[in-house]
């Protein structure tokens, strides 16, 4: 018999699906200025097409919606405290300041500063990593990861719908997870459904040939979203296996689910420093670009990263709820595998072609 908040669950599902539509098609109907700068701005992007950065708007729209929702709910859910403010509070932050960038091209360092107050926002509202002893260590992991994956996903943002796909692997395996620990009323499961709709939505209009992009707007917004599902979820899992240390064991989890967004920016920074270039300035030298240049398309590469999260993911929940040390060992060598295939194609010289 299915429950009545399941079939509430799904009602909210559908019609943030239809709500992300509804906001993306009219936005792209009416606002095709926001994210296009001038000619004389210096703007690297993979399409040869001027397109809107829209997409993050209809995400921090719904979430707003789903804010209220969780306020008004007559079903009781679980976590209704300052912890909702933190990330409310964060994630406004986190979309006001890729809002600025997509219309004035904000500096690098300004952009660095807001996401390290993004991170201790978080920790501020309890939503912290605690995974270590020391409190000023998980301070310093909280921060340094909100501000890596907030770039890891604006990183990954360099090619048709990958940056949306991925994250809705990533959603899709945080609701999963919460289901199977037992916290389906959670907040976080419950925005996690909602993100995940929004998401679907936008990629009917992301997904190659795209109309429109994400933008800052969008990458910063599911950059700090991400970061707070990971932390709570996985950074402080306690379905910790006693045969390993739990810091490696929810370090590995996160590189599992992770492998994607994570490969891409290493492989970036380190060919960039070699080359002695910065890191923070775009380029068409990304995992995803490089596959281009061996001859595989746009919706195979798409089709490739999808996979390839999946079974990071299906790995990961096997690690979580079904543990055993052979399977420990083949999730360290997939993510290797992953890490070491990507990073080699990105040091192959590219065909002639």
């Amino acid at each position: 018999m299915i429950s009545n908040f399941a079939i509430y669950l799904t009602i909210i599902f559908i019609g943030c699906f239809a709500f992300s539509v509804i906001i993306n098609f009219i936005l792209l109907k009416f606002a095709q200025t926001l994210g296009v700068r001038g000619k004389d701005v210096n703007q690297v992007r993979w399409s040869p097409t001027i397109k809107p950065s829209l997409g993050g708007i209809s995400f921090f729209i719904i979430f707003l919606f789903a804010l209220i929702l969780i306020s008004l709910s007559p079903i009781q859910i679980l976590g209704k405290h300052i912890q909702l403010i933190g990330i409310f509070i964060s994630i406004t932050l986190a979309f006001l300041m890729g809002l600025a960038d997509d219309a004035f091209n904000t500096q690098p360092l300004v952009k660095l500063i807001t996401q390290i107050i993004c991170g201790l926002i978080l920790v501020l509202s309890g939503n912290g990593i605690l995974i270590f002893e020391n409190v000023f260590l998980n301070i310093g992991l909280t921060i340094l990861w909100v501000v890596t994956l907030m770039n890891s996903i604006n990183m990954l943002d360099n090619m048709d719908g990958i940056s949306t796909i991925i994250s809705c692997v990533i959603c899709s395996f945080a609701i999963i997870f919460s289901v199977r620990s037992g916290e389906t009323n959670s907040i976080l499961c419950f925005l996690n459904i909602c993100v995940l709709a929004t998401l679907i939505g936008f990629l009917l209009f992301n997904f190659h040939p795209s109309k429109m992009f994400m933008g800052d707007t969008g990458s910063q917004f599911l950059g700090l979203f991400l970061g707070y599902t990971s932390i709570n979820l996985f950074w402080n899992n306690e379905n910790v296996t006693t045969l390993i240390n739990p810091v490696f064991f929810n370090s590995l989890l996160i590189a599992l689910v992770f492998c994607i967004p994570l490969t891409d920016t290493i492989t970036v920074i380190i060919n960039r420093i070699k080359q002695g270039k910065s890191p923070f300035v775009g380029g068409k030298d990304h995992t995803t670009h490089h596959l281009f240049y061996k001859g595989i398309t746009e919706k195979r590469i798409f089709i490739l990263f999808l996979i390839t999260t999946v079974v990071a993911c299906v790995f990961a929940y096997q690690m979580v709820f079904h543990f055993n040390i052979i399977l420990l060992y083949f999730a360290i060598v997939y993510v290797l595998v992953v890490f070491v295939t990507l990073y080699l194609n990105t040091i192959i010289k590219k065909s002639e072609k």
